[in-house]
Order: C-alpha cells, then structure tokens, then sequence
C-alpha cells in the first residue's frame, strides 16, 4: 500500500502499462506460476496491480496472460475496468508485442507505455513518477536501474573464474521501462520478426541504435525469480506498509 501520486508527470502524452504475466517461472520449482503464488494474504499479481492502479495518470492496464492460464479469470482484479488481458506468446518479447498489439486502437504513436514485470510487487509509486517526469519530453524513453554494487567475475564453463568485471559502469536493469509506443512497436517486432534475443524492452531499440537513458531505482524493487525471494519480497512489503504508517501518523 502506497499514498497516491497526486499530479501527472509533465507530458501531454497518455501513459498505459503492459504486465507481462505469460512465464511459468521455472526457476521457482513450482507447479504454480510465480505470479499466482500467495504473498501474505494476495497472490503476487495483485500485489503488483494494485500497487500500479495507485497512479492516478494512467490510462490503463494490459495483463498478458499465457493461452493456458487458468489462474487469471478467477482474481476479481481481473475485472477492474482499466485492467485489460490478452493473450500472450513463448517469449516476453511476444508477450509485450501482443500487449503492444492491443493498443493498436487505443493509444497515439507518441503515448508512452510503462512495461512491468508481474514478479515485482515492490516498485515505488514515487519512484514511477519519478521515471516518467525524468522522461517525458525525450524522444525515446528509459528504464529504472540501479548500480551493481557486488563484485561481478566472469567464468568458463568449467566455473573457473576468468576475470573480474570492473563494475564501475554497469547498472542492473530494472522495471517499469518506459518508451514511446510507436517507437517500442517497431523495434520489438523488428526484433522478434530476426529471431533476436530480446531479455527487456531496453535491448530491442538498443539493436536499432536508440540510446535509452538510466533513472535510478532502489535496491528494494526486486523481481521475485527463486523460491527465497518471496521471504524477502514479503519483509520489505511489510517495511514498506510500517512506513507509509509512520508518515501518515507525523502528517
């Protein structure tokens, strides 16, 4: 839970948000899909939904949800009426398109689409808005990220350590990644239409020589991957609530 944002970023744009939510999550070692686990009293999913219907500027919400989901239609989220779902792909990159895809009717070439992992429950409004005041009057867009602070070696394949990585340059990736919609139209279908490896929004308009800029994120907007995160993702849920408590309470 999070106070709401009380004014838009500075654009004239619309801003819509596409929640790619197709994976199985196979690295959690779970029959369930990682955003359909239960974190407290809410499945993941929720946690996320609600936390990124707290932007009062938003359009709406595109949830890409897998053909054989069987999980989505059950959440009464599902029915909220800015939320919107649509059939997903094998790939993310698939996914984001066919989310991309349904907007086709409904959004400006110029629009701005937020895309945010299902998996990270624990995005800041503030630090949302603060992405997209940063952006709103580039051409292309950017992504919250936050600087690698751990030690980074490179290994063989035997995981014999190569080399150490001089880390002073790079920066972990993060979501929401906000792009203008034609722009990020073109470069993911470019992208997926060549077969390319396509992991976030970012690498596709980096394959077409687009420059997307770096806001700095906070360490605590983790993305849920591997069993244990969800022991973390609900500890900082919960600092996050006793937070916002002890700010109304001195308001």
């Amino acid at each position: 839970m999070q106070t709401k944002l009380q004014s838009p970023p500075s654009s004239n744009a619309n801003y819509w948000i596409i929640v790619p939510a197709a994976g199985i999550g196979s690295r959690m070692g779970s029959e369930i899909p990682k955003q359909y686990l239960t974190l407290g009293a809410k499945t993941v999913i929720v946690h996320t939904l609600e936390r990124l219907l707290g932007l009062p500027f938003i359009a709406g919400i595109v949830v890409v949800v897998a053909k054989t989901d069987t999980y989505w239609s059950n959440l009464a989220i599902s029915k909220h009426p800015i939320i919107y779902s649509v059939e997903g792909g094998a790939e993310r990159a698939t996914s984001v398109l066919n989310g991309l895809n349904y907007l086709h009717e409904k959004i400006q070439p110029q629009d701005w689409v937020l895309v945010h992992d299902a998996a990270r429950p624990c995005v800041t409004l503030a630090n949302i808005e603060t992405l997209c005041a940063t952006l709103s009057g580039d051409a292309v867009g950017g992504i919250l990220a936050t600087l690698v602070s751990d030690t980074l070696k490179q290994v063989d394949a035997k995981n014999t350590i190569v080399k150490t990585i001089d880390r002073r340059s790079l920066w972990q990736a993060q979501t929401p990644q906000l792009f203008r919609y034609k722009l990020l139209c073109d470069c993911l279908s470019q992208a997926v239409a060549r077969g390319e490896n396509i992991t976030d929004e970012a690498s596709a308009l980096e394959l077409f020589g687009y420059s997307p800029k770096i806001v700095e994120g906070r360490s605590d907007n983790i993305k849920i991957t591997r069993s244990d995160d969800l022991l973390l993702t609900a500890f900082i849920l919960l600092q996050q609530e006793k937070a916002l408590q002890l700010q109304e309470n001195n308001v």
